[in-house]
């Protein structure tokens, strides 16, 4: 019952929101045949550092969601996302060491020259600031599972963009740009296997309050939203890097 009941009741919330993955112009831009490699190397670069603000408390908030789950009485839940927090530690150390890989590929063949600590130190979006906020405000809410929600939208992007996103990386900037994205290429192989596990805890949960699952489906589709509106912010970014070049 668990899948189709996700099917029928919650994939409503998000399809939508879903759907922004293939209309949205900045990743349509990103994608495209005829992209300049620069767009794409500075759409990684933004990504990897503005990403260590977002990336860096996620096991702690999935710890936080766990045990606030606990303590309302969903012990497998939220036992489960505890679990899972300690997967989840210390991944933006590999965000910062990739846009330290992808500056130095950068400044060895394109101008402007880019400073790591700059990019690492930027000022966040509206984007990454509503980011930590619908996490911490999920935590404290009336449904701290609803983090499964989070983590299943989120994850289950790197199972559906990273891919394309690596493939095309590939082709315009050369195989060798893949030793500079490790984040991405661990992301695209380990949540495949989260996605999963994140879909059969989804279904426990909302086996368990089914009348929960409209703010479980908006508390993922409101992360998605997010989450999908910061990488247009890196694909801008990465715009306003390549026009001194294109001036």
């Amino acid at each position: 019952m668990s899948k189709q009941f996700v099917e029928q009741n919650y994939v409503p919330h998000v399809a939508p929101v879903r759907e922004r993955l293939k209309t949205s112009p900045a990743l349509k831009a990103l994608l495209d045949p005829n992209v300049d490699p620069a767009l794409v190397e500075g759409f990684l670069i933004q990504l990897n550092s503005l990403g260590v603000y977002m990336t860096e408390p996620v096991d702690k908030w999935i710890r936080r969601a766990g045990e606030a789950s606990v303590k309302m009485g969903l012990k497998d839940v939220g036992e489960k996302l505890i679990t899972h927090a300690k997967h989840e530690e210390g991944h933006h150390l590999m965000m910062i060491e990739d846009t330290k890989n992808l500056v130095a590929r950068w400044n060895s063949r394109r101008s402007p020259q880019l400073d790591v600590n700059a990019l690492l130190s930027q000022t966040p979006t509206q984007a990454m600031v509503e980011y930590r906020k619908i996490h911490e405000d999920t935590i404290v809410g009336e449904m701290p599972a609803a983090q499964v929600a989070i983590e299943y939208e989120i994850e289950n992007l790197s199972v559906v963009f990273a891919p394309g996103l690596m493939e095309q990386a590939k082709r315009v900037c050369g195989e060798d740009i893949m030793e500079a994205m490790s984040f991405v290429k661990e992301h695209a192989e380990l949540d495949v296997g989260h996605t999963a596990l994140n879909e059969v805890m989804l279904g426990k949960l909302l086996d368990q309050v089914p009348e929960k699952t409209a703010v479980i489906g908006k508390t993922g589709a409101q992360a998605l939203d997010i989450y999908l509106r910061f990488m247009g912010d890196c694909v801008e970014r990465a715009q306003q890097m390549i026009k001194p070049a294109a001036a």
